[in-house]
């Protein structure tokens, strides 16, 4: 069975100039569902995620192509591209009409989230609400939405049929 792994970043931003990676949540895929690892600033770093990558044939992304993994590598300097091979589920919702975010393609799909309304300004905000005043649980929220996002990507994949 091929190894895959779901990815999603987190950041204080959107850009890959000024802005830094605040959590990588990887989604090893297991024979029951998805095994969460977080990496999480300030200990985030090239060495740490492809040890967590070790063993991995395929990651899936949703807009990975233009925001996660160009971010990853401007970052840490690690081209997962070049590594793995990387499937961007949003193409693949866009050959099915699906358009919009992770969140607008899981509700017309029927997948649920635990957390609703947050999205990725809020995650932002709550970085920074972490960051600035120690408020664990914004990180904990922070943490949660990263996970649910992840673990979606599978759920995602299945119900595109992709193999």
């Amino acid at each position: 069975m091929k190894k895959r792994a779901y990815l999603d970043i987190e950041t204080t931003g959107l850009s890959r100039d000024y802005c830094d990676i605040t959590v990588i949540g990887i989604g090893l895929e297991q024979f029951a569902g998805v095994k969460v690892v977080q990496l999480i600033a300030p200990d985030i770093s090239a060495f740490k995620l492809m040890r967590e990558l070790d063993g991995v044939e395929e990651i899936y992304t949703y807009n990975g192509s233009r925001f996660d993994v160009p971010f990853i590598r401007e970052k840490l300097g690690v081209d997962l591209k070049a590594e793995l091979v990387h499937t961007d589920l949003m193409y693949a919702c866009w050959k099915h009409n699906l358009m919009g975010g992770l969140k607008a393609v899981e509700q017309r799909l029927g997948i649920k989230r635990k957390l609703t309304g947050i999205n990725g300004y809020m995650a932002v905000k709550l970085w920074w609400q972490y960051y600035n005043e120690n408020d664990r649980q914004a990180l904990k929220t922070l943490l949660k939405y990263n996970e649910e996002d992840v673990v979606n990507l599978r759920g995602l994949r299945q119900k595109l049929h992709i193999p």
